[in-house]
This record gives C-alpha cells, sequence and structure tokens, in this order.
C-alpha cells in the first residue's frame, strides 16, 4: 500500500494544510467587492471598473503584463481607497480573515504607512489602525474555526527618502504589532544602499528586517542588500539562479553568493505567480523554485499580491504541486522553512513548528489510513487470504 507522503495532495488538503506566509502586500490582496465600496464610501471615481468580478480580472490582466513598472501601476487605485482609518481597519481586518480560511497560520503582511496620509493621517495614526483591522480579523477568524497569527511589516518606498523613518516607526511599534521593516518599489535605479541609514539604524536597534530584491534587477540588487546592508531575508531573491551554473550533464555550479545565500541558510520569499507577471520568469516549470529546492536554498512560498495575481497560499501550492509533483513533506518543508525564517522570537516560532505546523501535515498525511474500502477491493483482499 502507497502512504499519502508518497502522493500527491488534493486541493483539499492544500486548502487545510497549515500554512505560513511571509510576503504579502495589504494594498495588494483587497477584495474587489471591498475597493468597490470603499471607492463608493470615499468618493474615489478612478476605478476602471465598478462592478466587483469585472474589477478582478481587470486587476489581474493589468498586472499580466510582464513589467514591474506596470505591474505596480494597479496599486494606485487600492492605495486611494485605503486613506481613511476605517478603511484601513476594514482592509487589514479582512486580509486577516481570508488568510485564515485559506489554512494560513501565521502571516507577515506588509504595507507602505506613507502611501496613506493622502487624507490627513499621521504615520502612527495609519500603524495603529491596520494592528487594529489585523486584530480584529484574528478574533473573527477564530470565530470561523480557524487560528492565524498576523504580524505586520512597515515597508519604506525605495524611490522615496523616508526609508530612517519608517524604520523609526517600524522600532516604536515593534511590541505592539509589528515585527520587522521592508523596502519596497521599482529596483533598477533605487539600489538598497540609498537608504544605508535605516538598515544602520535598524541593526543597532537589534531589529529585523527584509528587502525586495532580485525579482527586476539582477545579482548586484542581492548582493547590495546582504553585503552592505545587512538584510535577514530577500523578498523574491529569484535572480539568485544567475549565479548557478547547470551543465549538459546535470552537474550544478554555484557562484560565490549562490553559495553564500545558501550556506548562511538566508530564505528567499518566492512568488511564483507574481514572477511569473512581472518576467522574473517565463513559467511555472522554469522557475528557479524548482532548481533551489533540490540545492536546499532556504526557500518559501507567498503570494505577493492576492488581488493582482488572482491568487492565495492554496493556488501557490497548487501549481507547485502539478508542476514539480510536490507531496505533503515538501509543502512541510517549504512551510517549516517559512516559520523558521520569521520575525518572531525563536521560542514562539518553534511552538508553531511543533505544536501546528507538523501536527496538521501528520494528520493530513495519516488520513489515507481511514478511506472507506470499496467492495470490490475488500472481496479482493478476502480472496487473497483464502
Amino acid at each position: 500500500m502507497t502512504s499519502e507522503t508518497t502522493t500527491l495532495p488534493t486541493s483539499e488538503q492544500i486548502r487545510r494544510a497549515p500554512k505560513v506566509l511571509l510576503h504579502d502586500h495589504l494594498d495588494g490582496g483587497l477584495r474587489p467587492a471591498t475597493v468597490v465600496d470603499l471607492a463608493r464610501e470615499t468618493g474615489y471615481e478612478g476605478l476602471p471598473e465598478t462592478d466587483p468580478e469585472k474589477l478582478g480580472i481587470w486587476f489581474r490582466e493589468a498586472a499580466d503584463s510582464g513589467s514591474l513598472e506596470r505591474y505596480l501601476e494597479t496599486f494606485a487605485h487600492t492605495c486611494a481607497v485605503m486613506q481613511t482609518r476605517d478603511a484601513l481597519v476594514r482592509v487589514a481586518a479582512e486580509c486577516a480573515e481570508d488568510l485564515a480560511a485559506d489554512g494560513v497560520v501565521y502571516a507577515e503582511v506588509r504595507y507602505a504607512p506613507e502611501q496613506h496620509l493622502e487624507q490627513g493621517l499621521s504615520l502612527e495614526e495609519v500603524v495603529e489602525a491596520v494592528n487594529e483591522g489585523f486584530r480584529e480579523g484574528e478574533r473573527r477568524a477564530r470565530e470561523n474555526g480557524h487560528r492565524i497569527r498576523v504580524g505586520a511589516l512597515l515597508t519604506a518606498m525605495r524611490h522615496a527618502a523616508r526609508a530612517l523613518e519608517i524604520a523609526e516607526l517600524a522600532n516604536r511599534y515593534r511590541d505592539t504589532g509589528v515585527v520587522g521593516f521592508d523596502i519596497a518599489g521599482a529596483e533598477a535605479g533605487y539600489p538598497p544602499t540609498r537608504h544605508l541609514d535605516a538598515f544602520e539604524y535598524l541593526k543597532r536597534e537589534n531589529n529585523h528586517f527584509t528587502i525586495h530584491a532580485g525579482e527586476a534587477f539582477g545579482l548586484p540588487s542581492i548582493w547590495q542588500a546582504l553585503q552592505w546592508c545587512g538584510a535577514d531575508r530577500l523578498g523574491h531573491g529569484v535572480r539568485i539562479i544567475d549565479d548557478i551554473e547547470v551543465a549538459d550533464d546535470g552537474s550544478v555550479k554555484l557562484g560565490r553568493l549562490a553559495s553564500y545565500v545558501r550556506d548562511k541558510r538566508i530564505p528567499l520569499e518566492m512568488c511564483p505567480t507574481s514572477n511569473l507577471q512581472t518576467g522574473a520568469a517565463p513559467s511555472y516549470a522554469e522557475h528557479p523554485i524548482g532548481l533551489l529546492r533540490r540545492l536546499q536554498f532556504r526557500l518559501t512560498v507567498n503570494t505577493d499580491n492576492r488581488l493582482m495575481s488572482g491568487t492565495n497560499m492554496s493556488r501557490e501550492f497548487e501549481h507547485l504541486v502539478k508542476t514539480f509533483r510536490y507531496t505533503l513533506d515538501d509543502m512541510q518543508w517549504f512551510t517549516v522553512n517559512a516559520m523558521k525564517s520569521a520575525f518572531i522570537p525563536f521560542d514562539e516560532r518553534l511552538a508553531m513548528i511543533n505544536d501546528v505546523i507538523k501536527p496538521g501535515y501528520a494528520e493530513l498525511r495519516a488520513e489515507w489510513l481511514f478511506r472507506p474500502v470499496s467492495a470490490t477491493t475488500a472481496a479482493s483482499s478476502e480472496s487473497d487470504t483464502a
């Protein structure tokens, strides 16, 4: 008899499996109906569609351009309706609810406070509204039989000049819902080294940060994020594949940067569907995650922007299961990697792994033992033992 560990998980098992999400943008995960509602409430008239279903399709098609710059343009609409306290609370609460319903047990969701000030909110009011929303979403999830813990990552925009200010903000709220810092935005022309003062400050404060690097720009972006800025994790990091040479006979040679990333167990926040949309990978089959998984890099699976990519964590894993024949064991490997790499204390990470994640996958793997036996199978078994 073949156990569940050697067969592919079903879509339902993937959905129920405990998952950990480290790279998800709050302004990239709104429900289309919520965008429409908030636009109506706030008087925003710039939406390309006012029917929620059509709007969801528009976001996916606009993002599916192969260009990171074009992809980022879609955020003008979501940010436009996230300028009030009530809107931020609602969006954050729904984010936590949606992730929990998809089986996510721990998530770090990022957003840029500086992009939500157009109607008079202060940076502090933005952070407090989002934190309130996450707590409300966690509560609603519990009422619906789900468990999730959500931490916030405060993002600075790499083309702006407020990184140190946002880093200080992240440090002030580090014990009340904010778990770290990030920089995001177009990579080309805006290297992470422009914000060295922010990263030096965070290191002095023993705080955590991740950096978007190695998505639209190549190895220099990764090298600077690690060796100049000291990033704990890399947002995307797919271009590390450029430092790996695969010979015709299948043998693999790692360059010095790739070796460093693997040897130091630097987490890579992989976002497969998003990478296809921005042109960082041509297809799921050709996505670097396949080779990097075989080479045992510290990989994690993420959504990036659920609205723009029309995705969630279950769909991301479904694509990987279909493409690479990943099993529940593989899913657990990715999930444990992510939990190990989270920006919460070690003992809490360990408890999540041992008390939530591993038991959850063990239960799924054992389900094949309790499947109904068909009459044909039973009769065959009886004849075998006669």
